[in-house]
């Protein structure tokens, strides 16, 4: 008994002295689990309601314990791998005290439910959880060989970001949405994504202007494109029209981060005079600070010169009327990259809705669906990718 209490309380000591990594004790279950280490070491007594709360809160996780600390150390946002990611060296001893650390956090990871429920006698049986042999080092060695494929804290555990009160947020739940669902567009869709490979590269690329008609899948290409190379370092922040001035302090806050990053704008148009419009021109060109290498803004609009123009914005003096248009016209073109989404033709919308049938194993006649198809654009909002998908999910409902 003397012995399993020795170990009980190095693991809790060991915990304790965690400095590099002493951001996972405000993990919940690894806080409810130096809890129960401490009491199990110090009062002599098992408690079976923090063991009960430690297990409900690694099967909310992985009910394999070794694989949850490991999550945990991976993605854990210490002053050591954010020096790293950097570029920075670490000092001697705190390099030492990284190593040392994964040594004891690989050892608690080892830690069995028979060891944790020493000294419970009762008849009921207590829940369990699995161990497995990890080298910690290696693995955390590997994740600084590919930070810029993995990230580190909250861009290492999620893809997608909002921006809330001025703080980048993760998506607890983003689209899903791949590429090889989306059909039709071949064309504009590789040209989005040769763009976004040369960001990946580390090569010059262009900030993307998405325009066209609605339901063209313009804004469903760019967050495709995400989820088919964030295992290659890519992310998203999305930010609103009017959190346009915030995009300087967010490429400052990301500018030194090794992964690459899309800043998105949906659905971007202006109303003339909105002060937000030359913020955003600013930042597309012009600025003092400089866009970053490893960032590209994504924009979608269904207008190509994203300012809706009135007639009265077009009276007063020719030289008025002209520079009013110049700069109209001049916040499209400061985007790179301009692509165009078009509503498609009767034979290219029949085309997508065939594929999406088919993709989803539905056999109908080919004249049917052509003629079914144009029927759902006419009497709904017209012939796009959008519609199309529509028009399927009603074939899917009548043919379950």
């Amino acid at each position: 008994m003397a012995d399993m209490r020795e170990r009980l309380d190095n693991l809790c000591c060991g915990m304790d002295t965690l400095a590099v990594f002493r951001s996972l004790l405000d993990d919940d279950a690894l806080c409810t689990l130096r809890e129960l280490l401490r009491e199990s070491a110090e009062d002599n007594h098992f408690n079976i309601g923090r063991y009960s709360q430690f297990v409900s809160q690694l099967y909310e996780k992985n009910p394999d314990f070794s694989r949850y600390l490991l999550k945990a150390v991976l993605e854990d946002e210490n002053f050591y791998i954010k020096g790293i990611a950097e570029g920075r060296e670490a000092d001697p001893c705190i390099e030492e005290a990284v190593f040392n650390e994964l040594r004891f956090l690989q050892e608690l990871s080892m830690l069995t439910p028979a060891e944790a429920s020493y000294g419970y006698y009762r008849i009921y049986p207590l829940p369990q959880w699995k161990n497995s042999e990890i080298d910690f080092v290696s693995e955390y060695k590997n994740r600084i060989e590919n930070i810029a494929r993995f990230g580190y804290g909250k861009y290492a555990r999620h893809k997608m970001f909002i921006v809330r009160d001025g703080i980048i947020v993760p998506v607890k739940h983003p689209d899903k949405q791949r590429l090889s669902e989306l059909y039709g567009y071949e064309t504009e869709r590789s040209t989005v994504i040769s763009n976004t490979i040369a960001l990946l590269e580390g090569k010059p690329a262009q900030n993307v202007l998405l325009y066209g008609d609605a339901g063209t899948g313009k804004s469903s290409t760019v967050k495709a494109v995400v989820n088919e190379f964030a295992d290659r370092g890519l992310r998203l922040i999305e930010i609103t029209k009017e959190q346009l001035r915030d995009i300087p302090e967010i490429i400052e806050s990301i500018g030194r981060n090794p992964l690459k990053f899309i800043i998105f704008i949906d659905d971007l148009s202006f109303t003339s005079g909105e002060d937000c419009f030359g913020a955003l021109k600013a930042t597309l060109e012009g600025s003092v600070s400089a866009r970053n290498s490893n960032t590209a803004i994504y924009a979608t609009s269904n207008r190509r010169h994203l300012v809706k123009e009135s007639f009265s914005d077009r009276s007063g003096d020719d030289i008025h009327r002209n520079d009013s248009m110049q700069e109209t016209l001049s916040l499209s073109a400061r985007f790179g990259l301009r692509v165009n989404f078009s509503r498609p033709d009767k034979n290219s919308y029949i085309a997508i809705a065939k594929e999406i049938a088919d993709s989803c194993g539905i056999d109908i006649p080919d004249s049917e669906l052509a003629l079914r198809a144009e029927q759902f654009a006419i009497q709904g909002s017209g012939r796009s990718p959008r519609t199309a998908k529509q028009f399927v999910n009603q074939l899917k409902i009548e043919n379950p």
